[in-house]
């Protein structure tokens, strides 16, 4: 099925964020489509980050609606986001870090579970979850690193982490700000490999910088510039785009 053919689940409209008067994000349109892998890209300063905070509710539009499902959110808090299905990651990890690895997921997957405030439940009931848990270390490639406390994880493990937590609460749509940002080439490979694995049954919305990971993993590509959306397409099209290039100024994915 190709990504044209695939309904909208994640679309805005006149998208603008105002800041003391400068004009961050200007008249945004932008459709995420189901089980795609839509990536944010562009210059320092271009807006993306912007937009994904918009898009997640972090931050409130100057003008503009963000629709879900066809569900108006512009005006939603963050929280009612993520429990709607709409669920980010951010560039530094957030992790417990003096927990071990299997606590954290298992904490994640409390809240799924409804258990997320009920710490007076025994230790059985809670190790209902370890099942579903270990599924989740496993496919982040963390089996071996179960019992450790996440503190004592490399960077490129703690990041795994975070996708295992992230994807315990099971959303239809995962947003990754930035997920290889100093990442040495194996954990991006691993990473990559895990975010193809999601996106078979969910959507994945990314700001990513490193062009050789947006052009291997990639559906869609929207190029912003100065707050505004500069072009739009798979990445050949986006790479080939003159403006583009001329944005990042001879920049180009080698």
């Amino acid at each position: 099925m190709s990504a044209s053919s695939q309904e909208v689940i994640l679309s805005a409209r006149g998208l603008t964020k105002e800041f003391f008067g400068f004009k961050a994000v200007s008249n945004v349109d932008l459709d995420i489509r189901e089980n795609t892998i839509h990536a944010l890209i562009g210059p320092n300063g271009a807006g993306k980050t912007t937009v994904f905070n918009l898009l997640t509710k972090f931050l409130n539009p100057t003008a503009g609606t963000i629709r879900f499902r066809g569900q108006d959110i512009t005006k939603l808090k963050p929280a009612d986001v993520a429990r709607l299905g709409l669920v980010r990651s951010f560039q530094i990890s957030a992790v417990f870090p003096h927990l071990t690895v299997l606590d954290n997921v298992r904490v994640a997957l409390q809240r799924k579970a409804h258990l997320g405030t009920q710490f007076w439940r025994s230790n059985r009931v809670l190790d209902r979850l370890d099942g579903r848990a270990g599924e989740l270390i496993e496919a982040v490639g963390l089996s071996a690193y179960a019992d450790l406390d996440a503190a004592e994880l490399p960077y490129g493990r703690k990041r795994a982490l975070e996708l295992a937590t992230t994807l315990a609460l099971d959303p239809p749509v995962l947003l990754f700000d930035e997920p290889m940002a100093g990442m040495g080439a194996e954990d991006i490979g691993r990473i990559s490999d895990l975010i193809r694995q999601i996106v078979k049954d969910r959507t994945v919305v990314m700001v990513e910088h490193n062009l050789n990971v947006v052009a291997d993993l990639c559906d869609r590509v929207t190029v912003l510039a100065r707050g505004e959306i500069l072009a739009e397409g798979d990445y050949d099209e986006v790479s080939a785009n003159p403006k583009v290039r001329e944005a990042y100024m001879g920049t180009e994915h080698e």
